[in-house]
């Protein structure tokens, strides 16, 4: 077998240790060689893969789209390498797919395993999975540290935006409470008016159209919580707390199970989930099958 232009693995070790110690001068004395020597060997693997790999800031090496590829592909690598020693004692390697996964920690986590279960029964899939604010994790998709970004806010889009946003899913927002008993199904707006309430805090979309609705129909509500994680708020309303405003899905298995009861929506406000995919030369796979899964119900691209 003659191997044409093959990866030089050398190289490759000297770049996986500098960006894991995000300095030539770490990487240098963890690997007992000078500074220059790493920096001869990093233009070495740039050279031969064609792409920068780092983009140097102040006094900071940051990968790049690329050198996040590499960085996968070398932790691979790396893993396989030490599997390979032990495969008389464990059986062969199995090389992982990986996924990195943002998403708001306020969002709802039924809408979260909904969206990654075409995903499900991948036995070679390393998941990685990270919750912040919508500043972290734009932060985050800018870095080339998430492959896809799961909100229900849709943020300003610059005109050198590096992301698009697929729209993936609709709600309603609805008035969810205790199993209804008997026949009789009191209406929203009575619930409104003389039940408890718990409420997504100011910070949330949905309070904000909760408030104008309220407003419209004349009704002031007696509001028991304000949370502002739908986790909290779906636990708060199971607990029998109050009546909680939220898409059903936050509370679909409860829904299903008898559990709770949806009283219905507020009149035609809805709660839209958005995945954010940064613009890459090199996109992951994975991604793309997850949003080719979303597509038959019509939901749609943003650019």
């Amino acid at each position: 077998m003659k191997f044409v232009n093959a990866l030089n693995y050398h190289h490759l070790r000297y770049f996986y240790e500098v960006a894991r110690a995000g300095s030539l001068t770490r990487a240098a004395a963890a690997l007992h060689v000078s500074p220059s020597a790493v920096s001869v060997q990093i233009q070495q693997i740039e050279a031969q893969l064609g792409a920068a790999l780092f983009e140097r800031r102040s006094r900071q090496l940051l990968l790049t789209e690329a050198g996040r590829i590499a960085l996968d592909h070398a932790e691979t690598i790396f893993a396989t390498g030490e599997e390979l020693m032990q495969t008389l004692k464990s059986g062969s390697a199995i090389r992982p797919a990986s996924l990195r996964v943002g998403a708001l920690a306020t969002l709802s986590r039924n809408f979260q395993v909904a969206f990654l279960a075409p995903l499900r029964g991948k036995e070679a899939l390393r998941l990685h999975l990270r919750s912040g604010t919508l500043r972290e994790l734009l932060t985050a998709l800018g870095a080339h540290q998430l492959d896809v970004l799961l909100t229900n806010t849709l943020p300003a889009r610059e005109n050198d935006a590096a992301w698009t946003a697929h729209k993936l899913a609709e709600q309603p927002i609805s008035v969810i409470g205790p199993a209804k008993r008997g026949r009789r199904k009191p209406k929203v707006s009575a619930i409104l008016a003389h039940e408890a309430l718990i409420a997504p805090t100011p910070e949330n979309h949905i309070r904000g159209d909760l408030d104008a609705y309220i407003q419209q129909i004349g009704i002031t509500p007696r509001i028991v919580a304000e949370v502002d994680d739908m986790a909290m708020l779906r636990v708060l309303t199971r607990a029998g707390l109050g009546y909680g405003i939220a898409p059903p899905i936050v509370v679909r298995d409860e829904l299903k199970a008898g559990e709770l009861s949806d009283y219905g929506r507020l009149g035609e406000l809805t709660e839209t989930f958005y995945a954010l995919v940064p613009k890459r030369r090199f996109p992951n796979r994975l991604v793309a099958q997850l949003l080719t899964a979303q597509r038959p119900s019509g939901r749609r691209h943003i650019d």
